[in-house]
């Protein structure tokens, strides 16, 4: 099979009945977002990340390797697609009770005090490294934890070795970073202005912390090398646009809700990068899908209920990894206590996906609708190819809803309001309005 295959069995045939007329709409929103005319058009460098960033890899791994080197853990600063991306990637591929490279933690990428305080312990008594993530060096959430595990780390080693410690990736001129980190000779990567952080996972922002933690970035890239020349240069399209199609038609038929669904855990940070991508992406101008995930079997005894029984707002999106990288046989048991002899011989991958087929057919008679995304099987080349073909899916998705897919208004608005409450110099105006709004 290919690496990445989508059927629509267990879709509501009535809602494809306007297939044919909503794949040429997914056409051309593909041919738009190819020939670079459609709105946000100056923030589509990642399109094509996964041929021009061959040419970083070597510098990407020689960083790495010195941190490798001087370092046992590697602490990860950044927020949002800064983290996320990298944050799929290292779940995905790690061993779910070890890794083969640094451990990889990561702060800025919200503001519990209770974490920080125990991050900071934790780090104490490590061997560590810093690579922080940040165009401007500025936004808040990283900006305060750099702040304040920069100081840990000078403490430890003195500010000459710290500099050793801490890689920047960040803007190429501009910016309080970039300034810090020509100022004190920190080895540094670039974020290409027209790359926003949740398209950045093919950039140094995903592949260097991807690569510390012992992965394959090169095998990630070329799967995400090939489905860009799937997609983009050979036109095998049916995968992209039958994903696209669906989920639009679903959409316009009043389910407004998606459902990530995954059968393996170690997706769970994957459903979390795709939600980032997909809701802050599409979530504009009053309209859009809200992206939400689930892990089964594991929410079956609780969401699944609500997917079979509940308000019929919902479809669901359902990863099946066809190769299992490993498997388990069920033994037999002379008492049989449990009465599961009859599975006694089996797989639990079989029991896995007998359960899948179960919960499709169950959801697909009750009224909610399945898109089923098989990956051939999780392994750094595949998750690359998967990755990619979401970034993709999501642009062209946003350009049939019709709205800008690279912006994100509505952050900025609670920025704005976080600013005013905090009194940052420069907003005092917006401060007198905001305690007027609330009373203070």
């Amino acid at each position: 099979m290919k690496a990445i295959e989508v059927k629509l069995d267990y879709v509501d045939k009535k809602v494809l009945s306007g297939y044919d007329a909503m794949i040429e709409r997914v056409e051309s929103s593909h041919q738009t977002l190819l020939n670079r005319s459609g709105k946000g058009n100056d923030f589509l460098g990642w399109v094509d990340l996964p041929k021009s960033i061959e040419s970083e890899i070597a510098r990407i791994e020689a960083v790495g390797n010195r941190l490798k080197k001087s370092a046992d853990v590697l602490l990860v600063i950044g927020i949002g697609g800064s983290y996320l991306g990298a944050k799929a990637a290292i779940e995905g591929l790690n061993n779910y009770f070890g890794h083969s490279g640094m451990a990889i933690v990561f702060a800025g990428h919200q503001m519990s005090a209770a974490y920080m305080e125990e991050l900071y312990e934790y780090l104490e008594n490590k061997n560590f490294a810093i690579n922080v993530i940040s165009k401007s060096g500025t936004t808040t959430e990283p900006a305060i934890a750099f702040r304040k595990f920069k100081h840990l780390l000078e403490a430890k080693y003195g500010k000459a070795e710290a500099a050793k410690r801490i890689v920047a990736t960040t803007d190429e001129k501009r910016g309080a970073l970039r300034k810090l980190a020509d100022q004190e000779g920190y080895d540094s990567f670039v974020i290409a202005d027209d790359i926003g952080g949740r398209y950045s996972v093919f950039s140094p922002v995903g592949l260097l912390p991807i690569y510390c933690a012992g992965h394959d970035i090169r095998e990630l890239v070329k799967g995400s090398f090939d489905t860009y020349h799937q997609l983009h240069e050979a036109k095998d399209t049916d995968a992209l646009y039958r994903y696209v199609a669906a989920r639009n038609l679903l959409y316009e038929d009043g389910k407004y809700v998606e459902m990530f669904v995954n059968y393996e855990p170690k997706l769970h940070y994957v459903a979390e990068w795709w939600k980032q991508l997909f809701g802050e992406s599409e979530g504009k101008k009053h309209r859009g899908i809200f992206v939400a995930s689930a892990a089964f079997t594991t929410d079956l005894h609780s969401l699944g209920q609500y997917l079979q029984d509940g308000k019929r707002i919902m479809f669901e999106s359902v990863i099946d990894i066809v190769e299992p990288l490993s498997d388990v046989s069920i033994s037999r048991d002379e008492e049989n206590l449990d009465g599961l002899n009859y599975l006694a011989g089996k797989t639990i991958d079989t029991v896995n996906k007998k359960a899948m087929l179960a919960t499709l057919l169950a959801h697909y008679e009750g009224g909610t609708s399945s898109i089923l995304i098989q990956l051939k099987k999780l392994d750094a080349y595949h998750l690359g190819s998967l990755l990619y073909f979401y970034e993709v899916a999501c642009a062209v998705s946003g350009y049939v809803l019709g709205v800008n897919p690279f912006d994100q208004p509505g952050v900025e608005a609670y920025k704005k309001n976080m600013f005013a409450l905090l009194e940052k110099p420069g907003f005092e105006a917006e401060t007198k309005a905001i305690y007027k709004k609330i009373g203070k």
